[in-house]
């Protein structure tokens, strides 16, 4: 093997483990996965996010208490753009797109769509690829009414609905569920 095709196989290695990364980071905010977050980041990284700003570890604490509110969330991830720097340093740039609704301090429940950028330096340590800081870039931010209808009748036959871990569907792929029935209704939409 030449010496380009090893570099070009490194690289194409350390995109996937990168793009990887990204989604996990996804994966644990949504589904309140602490561990899952966690891997996401080094364990010194940091994080500008929002109205938070210091450690990666003080964010996974304030999202903790945002979990703890019973929230949903769906983060959306597009336009990856990787800018090596070195072997083991990259400046990331990746488009998101997020659907958020829960119950603030107030007690009042609120949905918002957020589009934005992550600008992430990643770093590679013993062969692993993790955020060590963060700045989440807002271009768009848009208010919306939360629906009034119970989640039981708006996603009706549409079954599973995702939840949080460990009780989310995903957590359980290939395992036998204890009681699944797939049910077919060809008088309601299935999609």
């Amino acid at each position: 093997m030449t010496p380009e095709l090893e570099h070009q196989i490194r690289r194409l290695t350390d995109r996937a483990a990168i793009e990887d990364c990204l989604h996990r980071y996804c994966r644990g905010v949504d589904r309140a996965d602490e561990a899952t977050l966690r891997s996401a980041y080094w364990p010194d990284a940091t994080d500008r996010h929002g109205p938070y700003q210091g450690t990666a570890a003080g964010f996974i604490d304030w999202a903790r208490e945002i979990w703890a509110t019973g929230p949903r969330n769906i983060h959306v991830l597009s336009n990856i753009l990787i800018d090596f720097r070195s072997p083991d340093e990259a400046a990331v740039e990746s488009c998101f797109t997020a659907h958020q609704r829960g119950t603030g301090a107030d007690g009042v429940v609120r949905q918002v769509m957020l589009i934005g950028r992550y600008c992430d330096l990643f770093e590679k340590r013993a062969a692993e690829w993790r955020i060590a800081a963060r700045t989440v870039v807002y271009d768009w931010v848009e208010d919306q009414t939360p629906p009034a209808a119970p989640d039981a009748e708006r996603f009706g036959p549409r079954q599973p609905v995702g939840g949080t871990w460990p009780d989310d569907p995903v957590y359980h792929i290939g395992r036998p569920a204890a009681s699944a029935r797939v049910t077919h209704n060809p008088g309601r939409d299935q999609d």
